[in-house]
């Protein structure tokens, strides 16, 4: 495979480290000088990760929804947020102004049917072929996992929360 090319990763499955390996992979890249979207499709919250923008200057992270939907529908907001997100990824997708471009939560967004599995291929498809493509979240649907060229499946096998520890700060959170 080409070293100048770039792939597309999927983060999946149950378990925790998701978004987690995707901001490692941030970090990174930014330490070895490349530039860095993160796009954040269903977190509204500013957790202790987003503040990476705060030290490097080649990142940029954009929340582009109004939270999760554990115990609720997603409203019209919800789904409108989550397409216009996706049309101002696809336009950074394709410019190539940036070297890393990291969806995540993307496939939380196509589970709940903010967003068809075809817009999302079309976008990563018309993206910069230097552009390297991470995205995040449970539930990736089977064509989504098809086009990608690297797919990790996190899957748990304990967890402390089942224990009631909750997030704790600078480690879940």
């Amino acid at each position: 495979m080409d070293s100048t090319k770039g792939y597309i990763h999927v983060y999946t499955g149950n378990g925790k480290g998701k978004t987690t390996a995707a901001f490692g992979l941030a970090v990174r890249a930014l330490c070895a000088g490349k530039s860095v979207y993160i796009g954040q499709f269903v977190k509204s919250m500013r957790y202790n990760e987003t503040k990476i923008g705060q030290l490097f200057d080649q990142v940029k992270i954009e929340q582009l929804g109004r939270g999760c939907f554990i115990g609720k529908d997603p409203e019209a907001i919800d789904i409108r947020m989550a397409r216009d997100g996706l049309t101002r990824c696809a336009a950074l997708l394709e410019s190539g102004e940036y070297d890393v471009v990291i969806l995540d939560e993307l496939t939380i967004a196509l589970h709940f049917g903010l967003l068809t599995i075809d817009a999302v291929l079309d976008a990563l498809n018309r993206r910069h072929p230097a552009v390297e493509v991470v995205v995040t979240g449970r539930y990736a649907p089977q064509e989504l996992i098809d086009a990608a060229d690297l797919v990790t499946e996190m899957r748990e096998i304990k967890h402390y929360y089942t224990q009631g520890v909750l997030s704790r700060d600078g480690i879940d959170r």
